[in-house]
């Protein structure tokens, strides 16, 4: 039945925005787009119909209206950010497959220390750095079992009421690591992603924003976020007795059990350095006091090379290098094609088509300059708000959806004011990728949920500290490189 209404109220509100609204005749393909906008965010936002097939209405309501060719819209579904994130998903199959991601999990871990804060240090550390790679999901997926190896002994040998808080400590650190860690790079999730693709599209004469740039403003706010984190989780709300101390002795059994590294493993970790060396180093990397001239430079047409081209080559070599397991082949073979999201390229698709129709029709334009008001507003204000908006509006709806939704207004808003629009859209992506509070805000939220070790309210009054925590932190960071 919900469903059903959510169908009903999208359709019903497009359909009374088209009798009510009046841009004008010069305007008229933008009354169309701001509909389709409308009834897509109605249902990307209530889930009405699965969030991709949702994406797929700008490929019939586009054409069919006269507001923009299928050729175009067809267009904005396939391009270099597309085979940025297939490539670094395909790297990430490979790295699941043969067990990288967890002996890099495992050796983190016990490298940091056997006290309680430590174990749970090292826990965070181990699952920001994977998320930078593979999916916040799956790094959620593949540590939680170790977490709850861990809890489990402990409640064996101590009892639960002993290990309560160091349980919940561990289940809230491994959740919030994953989101964390993923907002580090281009490919940890999928808002950065829609960042990237929709800042080309508005302002397509300005420099894009490429992988080692990302990181350089991105890395440092992950780092300061999960400081915060781990010192509120294990000092602050659940703090564990001092003579409290954690037997590593699961932690070296797990590794036992992973056995000498397999040349399948050292060639996908070779493959894993190769590609993260030749996304940072592209294109010269100016850190202020060093600048480092980039590979690319090389090839007499440089520009003619992206980090897609560099995601499909190196994901391309793990179809080829063969394997020495019997059971396989090469490292990889057709069946990792059928694991890549293509319901997220989808999503995808759809919010880059909403984009370019909202430039190409002068929606855009128009949205801009209903911010006038906001002219001589302290911009520090405006970046408060923005991620105030973005942290709180994820808790309920899917984050990439939401980043779809409002990065093209964004920009619109940075024209109109008369801002970097760097200043409000790379906020807002990595905001939405900060929710906290509750289990459905984000998938690691809901997996370590799961595990039954902690309570509703035990995430939502420590996520709504550290929601408040993430405004300040990213907020601080834009005004330290923008401003």
């Amino acid at each position: 039945m919900k469903q059903k209404i959510s169908l009903a109220l999208g359709v019903a509100a497009a359909i009374l925005f088209t009798m009510i609204a009046d841009f004008g005749p010069e305007y008229l393909n933008a009354e169309k787009i701001a509909a389709v906008a409308i009834l897509m965010s109605i249902w990307w936002i209530t889930e009405a119909i699965p969030l991709s097939v949702t994406s797929i209405i700008p490929l019939v309501l586009f054409p069919l209206s006269g507001a923009l060719t299928a050729k175009t819209t067809s267009e904005a579904y396939i391009n270099s950010t597309i085979f940025l994130f297939m490539g670094g998903f395909i790297i990430a199959i490979a790295m699941e497959k043969w067990n990288l991601h967890k002996r890099i999990a495992l050796n983190v871990i016990g490298f940091v220390g056997s006290k309680p804060s430590k174990i749970i240090l090292g826990f965070m550390i181990a699952a920001a750095f994977i998320s930078m790679w593979i999916s916040n999901t799956a790094t959620a997926v593949m540590i939680l079992p170790i977490g709850l190896a861990i809890i489990s002994k402990l409640e064996n040998e101590i009892g639960k009421e002993n290990t309560k808080r160091f349980s919940i400590a561990l289940m809230l650190g491994i959740a919030y690591a994953c989101s964390i860690g993923g907002v580090a790079t281009l490919i940890g999730t999928p808002p950065n992603l829609v960042f990237q693709r929709i800042y080309k599209i508005n302002f397509p004469e300005r420099p894009e924003i490429l992988f080692g740039e990302w990181m350089k403003f991105a890395v440092p706010i992950s780092i300061a976020m999960l400081i915060f984190v781990w010192f509120l989780l294990t000092k602050i709300f659940y703090r564990s007795d001092k003579d409290f101390f954690v037997d590593k002795e699961i932690i070296n059994a797990e590794k036992a059990k992973l056995g000498k590294m397999t040349f399948e493993e050292k060639a996908v970790a070779m493959i894993f350095i190769a590609t993260s060396f030749l996304w940072i180093f592209r294109v010269e990397l100016d850190l202020g006091i060093l600048k480092i001239p980039g590979w690319s430079s090389i090839f007499p047409l440089k520009d003619y090379i992206d980090d897609g081209t560099v995601a499909m080559t190196m994901s391309f070599l793990l179809f080829v290098i063969p394997s020495k397991d019997k059971t396989s082949g090469y490292i990889l073979d057709h069946t990792a094609i059928r694991k890549i999201p293509w319901e997220i390229i989808l999503l995808f698709g759809g919010g880059f088509a909403l984009a370019e129709g909202f430039v190409s029709s002068g929606l855009s334009e128009l949205i801009g300059k209903q911010f006038e008001s906001l002219r001589g507003v302290n911009i520090i204000f405006i970046v408060a708000s923005v991620c105030f908006v973005l942290t709180f509006l994820t808790e309920l709806t899917s984050n990439t959806a939401t980043a779809q939704i409002l990065l093209p207004i964004l920009a619109s808003l940075s024209v109109n004011l008369q801002i970097d629009p760097l200043l409000v859209m790379i906020p807002a992506a990595i905001s939405a990728s900060f929710a906290f509070m509750l289990p459905v805000a984000t998938p690691p939220n809901a997996i370590v949920f799961s595990s039954e070790r902690l309570r509703v309210i035990d995430m939502a009054k420590t996520g709504l500290a550290i929601n408040f925590i993430g405004i300040v932190v990213v907020t601080f960071f834009m005004w330290l490189f923008f401003l």
